[in-house]
């Protein structure tokens, strides 16, 4: 069958077209028009094992992540809404939950929002306590993506790509990304993320889901975490980094042998080694287990906080506090003001390259 879908993306005519590799209109939906009348579309990504993944283009955010059960039935172990409109309207809360969003152009938060590169000085929105916190008051999950490709069959994938403009959001440098998501046979969710730069600039993507293995629908409390790290960042009333390293030996927060996830927790852990297992989220009732890897060198853990017992999401849920836990796999907070810090300058010329994946398996 022949398929011929025309996306209107921005102010361009995006027409992708192809016999084979082009999903079909009963896994494509129109989710909603932007005030700019501009359509959103979600894209289903689904494996040969019956995991499926919805994808919006707005915000490159996952709206939805089910996963089958032994026992017969679907958990969906994302947090989430179900139309755009919910999703534009979180941005008005107190502080918005970010659900299922990419976070750019830099994840965390940068003290006082201000950064130097090339002895310049930046000063970026203070939207967060005047610290600027996931890229300022229009980050990258409050975006229309382009549709750049989409592919089926085993391993099927799409990738989707955003162009943020010079001093977007008062950052140097016209930054191009790509970001590939891909769902495997091996239950695996995998996003790839590539960015170049006009300028030598500062970045730092993540993923910002809310999991529950349990269901969208239920609490976090009683399921367990694990956390491959000795340390974490040592941070300051405002969760700025002080550039020290807090020792996780007799802590509330070592979780080097899994125990029940805490009700708040956000802080960033150092990853001992990249494209090992960073984290893992178990469920013994439904008897899931997520593995989390990442060539990054933090996995910062967020529970609590941005749900305020008044948000429905999915299916008429009333989420709350200890509805999900965010695994934001990412460079340090304020890396662009600590110099011993991983480095976070993409210059020009360069690429920037990150890697993650959530590997979803049954405990045995």
């Amino acid at each position: 069958m022949f398929l011929f879908l025309d996306f209107i993306i921005g102010k361009n005519i995006r027409k992708i077209k192809h016999i084979s590799h082009l999903m079909d209109r009963s896994t494509t939906k129109l989710f909603g028009i932007m005030p700019d009348k501009e359509d959103i579309y979600s894209f289903e990504l689904s494996n040969e094992n019956g995991l499926k993944v919805q994808i919006i283009n707005y915000g490159a955010t996952v709206t939805s992540l089910q996963i089958p059960l032994e026992n017969g039935k679907v958990a969906d172990v994302v947090l989430g809404f179900d139309d755009l409109k919910a999703y534009l309207d979180s941005y008005s809360l107190p502080s918005a939950p970010y659900f299922g969003t990419t976070v750019g152009r830099y994840a965390g938060r940068i003290n006082k929002g201000v950064f130097t590169l090339n002895d310049k000085v930046f000063q970026l929105v203070g939207n967060n306590n005047r610290n600027t916190l996931h890229g300022g008051n229009v980050g990258f999950g409050r975006k229309v993506w382009n549709v750049a490709d989409v592919t089926n069959g085993k391993n099927p994938s799409i990738t989707l790509s955003l162009s943020s403009e010079h001093l977007d959001e008062n950052f140097p440098g016209e930054l191009h990304v790509y970001l590939k998501y891909t769902l495997t046979e091996e239950n695996e969710l995998q996003l790839e993320y590539n960015a170049t730069t006009t300028e030598d600039t500062v970045i730092n993507l993540t993923h910002h889901s809310y999991f529950n293995l349990n269901g969208h629908d239920s609490s976090v409390l009683d399921q367990e975490v694990f956390v491959n790290a000795d340390q974490i960042l040592e941070v300051d009333a405002d969760n700025i980094p002080s550039g020290n390293f807090t020792e996780l030996s007799n802590h509330d927060f070592d979780f080097r042998t899994a125990k029940k996830c805490p009700a708040v927790i956000d802080n960033s852990f150092v990853v001992k080694a990249k494209n090992e297992v960073a984290a893992q989220f178990f469920s013994e009732k439904n008897n899931l287990k997520m593995s989390v890897y990442t060539d990054q060198p933090s996995v910062h853990i967020y529970v609590g906080g941005n749900c305020f017992d008044t948000i429905k999401g999915k299916e008429n849920a009333a989420y709350h506090p200890s509805s999900g836990i965010c695994f934001e796999t990412q460079n340090f907070p304020d890396a662009p003001n600590h110099t011993h810090f991983p480095n976070s300058v993409l210059k020009k010329g360069e690429e920037y390259k990150q890697k993650t994946i959530y590997k979803f398996e049954n405990i045995k």
